[in-house]
Parts: C-alpha cells; sequence; structure tokens
C-alpha cells in the first residue's frame, strides 16, 4: 500500500477519537465520577476492597470518608506481596508488570504496579491520542510518511517469581503490537539495549538512515542523541539528515531550559513541540493545542483524581477535593485512584489548572524539594542522607546547603552544582565530592542512570560557602526567623546564582 494512503488512512482512524474526547471536555465530572464507581465495583472484592467495604460505597463521599490517602511507603508491603506473585490484593486481575522508578526515603526505587487495563486504557490510549490531537490541530501533517524516533531510559526487563520489572518505557515496547514496530525507529532490539554508550551509537547508526518524521522522548537524553546524530553525520540542522522531520513529543522534565539549543539544531519556524505528562503511575495530560504551555486532562484514561491545595497540604487542616471544586491559578499536589489498584495514592507533583472549561493545567513542581532537570528526580531526602553518610566518611559536618543544575551547553553534559557552608570542612574536598556522587549513585536510581559513564550528567561541582552566607542571604532577603528555610534542592539556578554572587564579598 503506498505510503500516502497509509497516511490518510491512519489519520483518519485517529481523529475518530476526538469525537470521544469531546464527550469529557462536555461532561468532564460525570465521566469522572462514573469511572470512580466502575473502579470501586471492579475492586469490592480485592483484600483492600473487603477492608474497606468498597461493596457499600455508592458515592464520592462515602468514598472519600472511608478510604485513606496513601503514599507508596503505604503500598509497599502489598506491592512486595503483589511482586511475589499473590493476586487479588489491591486489583482483581493478576498483575504481571511493576514499573521501575525513583525512590523514596526508605527505598532505593519504586515499583509501581501496572495492570493490563493500565497498559491498554491509559498508556497505549494516552499515545493514541497524543497523535489525535497533533493531527486534528495539523491537517497537512505528513507524519505517517515517515517513522517516530522514539527514545526510552529502557534497559533490560527482569523476572522474578512470575512477575517482571524494568523501566516504563521498557515495559511499553515488549507490550506493543508486532505491527508497531514498523512506524517507529529504533528497532526494538536497539531500543532494549542495556548499555548505554553502545546504545546510542546503535541508535543514531540505524535512524539516520531513517526518515525521520517525528521525535519523542526525555528532553536530556533526546539531546545528547541529537547532537550524536549531527556529529555523526558532520551537519549542522537535523533537517539536513531528516527534511521531513515536523514534531518533537517531549515530557518527563521541563523543557523550559533546553528550549535554545533545540531551536539551535531545529531551525525551522513551522517545527512543532507537544508536550505530555506522563509517569510510572499512569498517562495525565496532553497538550491540546499547537504553540501552547498549557496541557489537557485526560478524564477517561481510568484514573480518578483528586487535588489537595499545597497552602493546607501536610496540615492538619489538609484539605482533599475532587475536579468539580479546583480552582485556577492554586497550587495542587495531585492525588489518583487507578486501574491499577492505586488507591488515593499521592504522586507527588503538583499542578496549576489554567483552566477549568476544559480542564487544562501546567506542572508546577513536586511536594518535596527535588531537582528534575535530567529525569534524574534527586529528592531532599536523597541528598540530606548522602550528605549525612558523607560528613561520617570525612569528619566533616555541615551548617547549610543548596543545590541546582548545570544546564547543557551545546555538547556539553549537565551537571549537579552545589554551595556548601561548613562548621567542621573536610580535608580533601575533591574527596567529598566523589563520595557525594557515588552516595547519590546508592540512594537514586535513576540519579544513577544518569551518571552512568556521564551519559547526561557529568560528576557534580562542589562549592564551599563562607561562614554565614545563608543567614547573609535571608537576611538581605528580609527571611530570618524558623519559619524561612534554605531551599535545599531546585530546578532554576536562581537562588545558586543569587547565594554565589554573595559568597565572594
Amino acid at each position: 500500500m503506498p505510503i500516502p494512503i497509509v497516511n490518510s488512512i491512519a489519520s483518519w482512524f485517529l481523529k475518530k477519537r476526538f469525537h470521544q474526547i469531546e464527550l469529557f471536555l462536555k461532561y468532564p465530572n460525570e465521566v469522572q465520577n462514573e469511572l470512580l464507581l466502575d473502579l470501586i465495583e471492579e475492586a469490592k472484592d480485592t483484600e483492600i476492597g473487603r477492608s474497606f467495604d468498597f461493596a457499600s460505597i455508592e458515592n464520592y463521599e462515602a468514598f472519600s470518608e472511608r478510604v485513606p490517602i496513601s503514599s507508596y511507603e503505604d503500598y509497599e508491603h502489598l506491592i512486595k506481596r503483589s511482586r511475589q506473585g499473590e493476586s487479588n490484593i489491591f486489583w482483581p486481575k493478576p498483575i504481571k508488570w511493576f514499573a521501575k522508578s525513583s525512590g523514596t526515603t526508605n527505598s532505593k526505587s519504586k515499583f509501581i504496579p501496572v495492570s493490563n487495563e493500565s497498559l491498554e486504557d491509559c498508556h497505549y490510549a494516552a499515545s493514541k491520542d497524543l497523535l489525535c490531537m497533533y493531527l486534528n490541530n495539523n491537517e497537512n501533517s505528513q507524519l505517517f510518511t515517515g517513522k517516530s524516533l522514539r527514545l526510552g531510559g529502557s534497559k533490560e526487563l527482569y523476572e522474578e517469581k512470575g512477575t517482571i520489572f524494568g523501566d516504563l518505557s521498557a515495559i511499553l515496547i515488549d507490550n506493543l503490537p508486532f505491527w508497531a514496530e514498523f512506524s517507529s525507529t529504533p528497532s526494538n532490539k536497539v531500543s532494549l539495549m542495556s548499555d548505554w554508550e553502545h546504545k546510542m551509537q546503535a541508535i543514531v547508526d540505524e535512524t539516520i538512515q531513517e526518515n525521520v518524521t517525528s521525535l519523542a522522548g526525555v528532553p536530556s537524553w533526546m539531546l545528547v542523541l541529537l547532537n550524536n546524530v549531527l556529529e555523526t553525520t558532520k551537519k549542522t540542522s537535523l533537517f539536513e539528515v531528516w527534511p521531513d522531520l515536523e514534531v518533537y513529543f517531549h515530557g518527563g522534565v521541563s523543557f523550559m531550559p533546553y528550549v535554545d539549543q533545540y531551536k539551535a539544531i531545529l531551525p525551522k519556524a513551522s517545527f512543532k513541540y507537544y508536550e505530555i505528562y506522563n509517569a510510572s503511575e499512569g498517562f495525565f495530560a496532553i497538550q491540546d493545542q499547537n504553540d501552547s504551555s498549557e496541557l489537557l486532562l485526560m478524564l477517561d484514561y481510568g484514573i480518578f483524581y483528586e487535588f489537595i491545595d499545597m497552602e493546607t497540604y501536610g496540615s492538619s487542616s489538609e484539605r482533599v477535593i475532587r475536579l468539580s471544586d479546583v480552582e485556577v491559578d492554586k497550587n495542587y499536589a495531585v492525588v489518583i485512584t487507578t486501574n491499577a489498584g492505586l488507591w488515593r495514592y499521592k504522586i507527588g507533583d503538583t499542578i496549576r489548572f489554567t483552566s477549568v472549561s476544559p480542564y487544562r493545567i501546567k506542572v508546577s513542581g513536586r511536594t518535596k524539594h527535588h531537582i528534575n532537570v535530567f529525569g534524574e528526580e534527586l529528592i531532599i531526602e536523597n541528598a540530606e542522607h548522602a550528605l549525612k553518610k558523607v560528613c561520617s566518611k570525612t569528619d566533616s559536618e555541615i551548617v547549610d546547603f543548596t543545590a541546582a543544575p548545570i544546564f547543557m551547553q551545546g555538547k556539553e553534559k549537565g551537571a549537579h552544582e552545589w554551595l556548601i557552608e561548613f562548621k567542621t570542612p573536610p580535608k580533601d574536598i575533591e574527596k567529598f565530592n566523589i563520595l557525594l556522587d557515588k552516595t547519590l549513585q546508592s540512594l537514586n536510581s535513576d540519579y544513577e542512570a544518569k551518571r552512568y559513564n556521564n551519559m547526561t550528567l557529568n560528576q557534580p561541582k562542589v562549592n564551599i560557602a563562607r561562614e554565614q552566607l545563608f543567614y547573609d542571604w535571608l537576611k538581605q532577603k528580609n527571611k530570618l526567623g524558623g519559619q524561612h528555610k534554605i531551599p535545599r534542592l531546585s530546578n532554576s539556578r536562581d537562588y545558586l546564582n543569587e547565594l554565589l554572587a554573595l559568597n565572594v564579598k
């Protein structure tokens, strides 16, 4: 079948989905309420369903009163049992797949359940919808005349007592229908290679032979790959390699630090960028307009949403609300109930609604301090635990600290930059730096992956702060006092640059 005909058929098929999307656009709260009741009915005979008497829950009010808000720590013991092959604990059907992601205070890694329903009705449905949105907005698209270059953080999958765990992208690739490989590049064999150094060059060698029309992946990893493509081909623009390239679908980390670098290697004004918001726990939102920074919250993927006003988060007056009660421009923590058996689960992200008709959002951050510019998901617990261990090994003592990213420049990799005020400094700051890096890798698998062979992150840079630097900075901002805290980790360099400027005085 000629490629233009394939393009037309695929476009027509995907656009049909837009009519279903219009249903939840018109009746968002009704769709969400019906979905919740379906999930409760589905799981009423599970261990969790029986313990909270799901069978007698008939509305949201009863659900919210009876089922507590939860975090990964609350689920960890149940997930361990499920990974050992037990069924019907938090979801009625056996769960074979577990997506490994960055850890919590207590664990190096989390293992998020991925049911068949969440694979088909959430992750794969979202991939189709992303194309649907794009094609609906770009009628002259020639997306299907070429291939999509997909770049996941995938490694090998590991089997344990009948269940399988690994990176979410590896799970998604492993479960794709056989025909999906024909429309994407690199091949599954290359995509699932575990050694990133060899994998990167293998992807370059394979994809430069293809007619690539779209890109999909996390900005930090994708930038490394695209720079390698230009280096291998000796070209200055990606359009010299792939003339029909028209769109980049991205998500996972903030795109803001990378915009200029992408525009430098993709210099066509007509080139499109489409953002997504997904995680191991589910696929949540999709950019539904050209040249927009807002994402449409997808309401029919088997995920029921609740939100906690960040002004009350973690306090005795914490307020949990459903979608119908949200307000524009307020910062909310996201709570989900899913078709993989997560019940009122805090995912750790915060969002702001830019619109409530339809429900559009922007991802605003995390409920905890973190750095996630390169997909490393470094949380404050990792940082504090690592510093404590390193101080013990180097006979040093810390007064205060902060850390921020060093953004990628050209072909130079990113890194983390630390500013630490010591009460007792280490005898060898370079040794301290090396130990800090290694300890963080031991505590956080995502950070470890990004540091592997300096693929995305170089070794951190540690600066020693002068005495009373952080005190003087707070004083300058009129923020002295117990309620004002030093921002430990940040996705921007604003705080760090101010402190470094003050450090020279």
